[in-house]
């Protein structure tokens, strides 16, 4: 487990921080607006964290590469595709973050949040379909770590319009 640092977000010098997990999910977009939201209401900073997930390559290190190379390039993608988002909804002036890793996406988190003592608070966008809020929500809200997650989990319904939204923030 990776050892998780005293939040500083309200002390001089530093400032807080919303993690967003950025992926091609409809969901992605509520929680976007709602941290955008809370941003615009009481300062902070967006953090967009892209994870690109191992494949199985094992004999095929140049495959590998390849994979990563074009997530990477898909991830840099989303983050100017949800700036513009933001822009068009009136957050454009909300200060953003781009982070890339590369790893299983709740350890990967939990890095993330292990490296900046800023970050306060993760938001998720709750998948809206009869499978369920998805698998990221399921993992981290009501998993295993849910008890135990190292900041508090903002969960945001993945149908709210954005006039919502910006009402709740």
């Amino acid at each position: 487990m990776v050892e998780i640092r005293k939040r500083r977000s309200f002390e001089a010098g530093h400032a807080r921080k919303f993690l967003l997990i950025v992926d091609e999910s409809q969901e992605v977009e509520s929680a976007l607006y709602y941290a955008a939201a809370r941003i615009a209401h009481s300062s902070g900073t967006l953090v967009m964290l892209y994870v690109i997930e191992p494949q199985d390559f094992q004999h095929w290190a140049g495959v590998k590469q390849v994979q990563i190379d074009e997530e990477t390039i898909k991830a840099k993608a989303l983050f100017r595709m949800f700036k513009r988002k933001l822009g068009l909804a009136g957050f454009d002036v909300i200060p953003c973050e781009e982070v890339i890793r590369k790893g299983q996406k709740p350890e990967q988190i939990l890095s993330v949040i292990a490296d900046d003592e800023d970050i306060a608070i993760l938001v998720l966008g709750a998948a809206i379909d009869q499978k369920g809020p998805g698998p990221l929500v399921s993992a981290l809200a009501a998993g295993r770590l849910a008890g135990t997650f190292p900041i508090p989990i903002t969960i945001v319904p993945g149908n709210l319009a954005l006039e919502d939204i910006k009402a709740l923030a």
